[in-house]
């Protein structure tokens, strides 16, 4: 067994569909490192609470009893972990292996990055076209016209596809559903801006780390994420994505 500790942390909010095949594959793949993971429930009423409770005791279960948001919600036991590796988890996560493990090691190996993201797929193995380069408008207009098609020449420079993605490389953004972060970095810069209620918190994190330390791309790690896209069919999300845009565009306008 490696000798650091590693923690994670999801949150939750009404989560019942996806919620136990993702802890299930997580303590499938983390039984031969030191991991402990947290669950920050904001307040589901579907039953999530109580696949959780019944389930798997070995989990650090915090209610907030109201919805925090995305960030606010990771933020909430920000003082209480003291791993040398922390990993931001989504709800809807699958592993299919120790990719935990592979990331833990890599940051172990790497000093000089402070955020490790793995190679992010669909369940069925499609490649997920995420951003690695810091937003621009144009970047978030094609992604959000985006159909089914192959993706366009700005979707493809937004993901870096011209990489190919099959090596591991710097990059800007650091997708929120799945990353390793130093413990210490992310304490140091206060966790997550808890200003974005949704949506923009990984661009900030990933670019405030990048301020100090690197972001990198390692696709030895993958991992299998639903990615519901929902803020392209509710009007109450797309309301809030289009708020933490604006919001993230002014905070970084005059920011070198």
């Amino acid at each position: 067994m490696d000798n650091y500790s590693v923690s994670g942390c999801i949150v939750t909010y009404n989560n019942k569909r996806t919620i136990d095949e993702t802890l299930r594959t997580i303590f499938q793949y983390t039984k031969d490192i030191d991991f402990r993971l947290y669950v920050v429930d904001n307040g589901s009423t579907d039953g999530t609470i109580e696949i959780i409770k019944e389930n798997y005791p070995q989990i650090k279960l915090v209610e907030t009893g109201e919805n925090l948001g995305f960030g606010k919600g990771h933020n909430y036991i920000l003082d209480e972990i003291d791993s040398k590796y922390h990993f931001i988890i989504n709800p809807d996560i699958i592993l299919c292996d120790n990719a935990i493990k592979k990331m833990a090691r890599y940051l172990e190996d790497n000093s000089d990055v402070g955020i490790v993201s793995p190679k992010i797929c669909f369940p069925d193995g499609r490649l997920q076209i995420l951003g690695k380069r810091n937003p621009k408008l144009k970047y978030l207009v094609a992604s959000r016209l985006r159909n089914d098609e192959e993706p366009g020449k700005l979707l493809c420079e937004y993901a870096m596809l011209e990489t190919g993605l099959d090596k591991e490389m710097d990059i800007e953004v650091a997708s929120g559903c799945f990353l390793g972060i130093r413990t210490d970095l992310f304490r140091q810069i206060g966790g997550f801006d808890d200003r974005y209620f949704m949506y923009f918190e990984d661009f900030d994190l990933s670019r405030c780390i990048n301020k100090i330390s690197k972001v990198r791309y390692y696709p030895e790690a993958v991992i299998y994420h639903e990615w519901g896209r929902d803020s392209k069919r509710n009007t109450k999300l797309k309301i809030i994505h289009i708020s933490s845009m604006f919001k993230y565009f002014l905070k970084w306008a005059f920011k070198k």
